[in-house]
């Protein structure tokens, strides 16, 4: 298997204001570009080709990866001139690759940080005669997930849609956004219009006798959707929970790039990443948080579970818990920011402009062409 299908067409609206301008998949994830973990991952199990499946902001996966040669990659980019959906991005990508009919090819989601064996998924799907093979994982709670069943041999008997009541709960699988297609598989999907893999190509594969295979695997997955999520996969990759050949770093209870500046009296924990130019002053509190490159946090400020944006700065003795800041916003000192609240990119928080308790209102922020600041949807 020497190819793959990388699937970053989204526009991440779950993780706005940190996508307004950059693509999640794009998004610094323990210190690197998140994709730069796949790529390497998808390398590490013989890939040497991958095409990406581009959509908002393409233009960005280019200038960030190139031709993929200092990755030891090839490289290429297909963009949907209108969105395609799962399946027809799959195969709009599909006419770019060279592998033979009966070839596997690697297909990723480009939002799943995964420890999975890629290579044994592969070995799997070649030995078994599989026409695509699916890495399912076991949930605690399946209602946000569509289910796929499967019987004693592995093979996958359905593809159920959420369940809505518990009687429909009939599997604790969900597809985990990872597969290995045979080749000519791909040339089934219709072209040139919109179809969804899940609910089109999938269950269609079933009805014609398509050998459909799941693998149930309990290795580490976290979809990266929310900023908690984000939050937390960044962190489990700086403790070790989740390993990455493209960690920049010794793993441990936080990640400083090159370039940064932490005060010798400021305390780092949780998995904290401090991008490339961050400045952290004296006495501040950072835990499980993301710093993007340039934010600065002045002195004596506690943040936790927070994701501060690109040349962001947050005032001295103010407190942040799973707040999200916005590229180049600016949070005066003393603020004490409840969970869940979003500033705008932009956007400017004067001192004290919103204090934590049970009956705080939702605050309007000033800003300068961004959205106002905007509790989680």
């Amino acid at each position: 298997m020497t190819e793959a299908i990388l699937l970053v067409g989204g526009q991440g609206t779950r993780l706005r204001p940190l996508t307004s301008h950059m693509p999640k998949p794009l998004l610094p994830v323990a210190g690197v570009p998140f994709l730069t973990h796949q790529l390497a991952r998808a390398a590490a199990a013989g890939v040497t080709r991958i095409v990406f499946a581009t959509s908002y902001l393409a233009e960005l996966f280019e200038a960030e990866f190139g031709d993929g040669g200092q990755l030891g990659l090839e490289l290429e980019y297909v963009t949907e001139k209108v969105p395609l959906g799962t399946g027809g991005a799959i195969r709009n990508a599909a006419e770019r690759l060279r592998s033979a009919p009966d070839e596997p090819v690697l297909v990723l989601n480009g939002d799943i940080l995964s420890g999975l064996d890629i290579a044994a998924l592969r070995d799997g799907h070649r030995a078994s005669g599989a026409d695509v093979t699916l890495h399912l994982k076991r949930v605690d709670d399946p209602r946000a997930f569509g289910l796929v069943p499967t019987d004693a041999d592995g093979r996958v008997t359905a593809f159920l849609e959420k369940p809505q009541t518990p009687e429909e709960i009939t599997t604790d699988q969900i597809n985990a956004g990872c597969y290995v297609f045979t080749r000519a598989v791909l040339d089934r999907i219709p072209a040139g219009r919109v179809v969804s893999v899940e609910r089109e190509t999938f269950p269609e594969l079933l009805a014609s006798g398509a050998h459909v295979r799941g693998v149930v695997n309990d290795c580490y997955w976290l979809d990266l959707g929310t900023p908690a999520a984000f939050v937390q996969g960044s962190a489990d990759l700086v403790r070790g929970k989740v390993a990455s050949p493209a960690l920049p770093g010794p793993v441990g209870e936080a990640l400083v790039l090159p370039g940064a500046h932490v005060h010798p009296s400021a305390v780092l924990s949780g998995g904290t990443v401090v991008g490339p130019g961050a400045v952290i002053g004296e006495g501040t509190v950072v835990e499980g948080s993301v710093l993007l490159a340039g934010a600065r946090i002045d002195a004596r400020a506690s943040l936790h579970r927070s994701v501060i944006g690109r040349h962001a700065r947050i005032g001295g003795g103010s407190v942040l818990d799973a707040v999200v800041v916005g590229d180049g916003a600016r949070i005066d000192e003393g603020n004490e920011l409840p969970p869940g609240l979003r500033i705008a990119c932009g956007a400017h928080l004067p001192a004290h402009g919103v204090r934590t308790s049970a009956s705080a209102a939702p605050c309007t922020i000033a800003h300068s062409g961004a959205p106002h600041a905007s509790t989680p949807h």
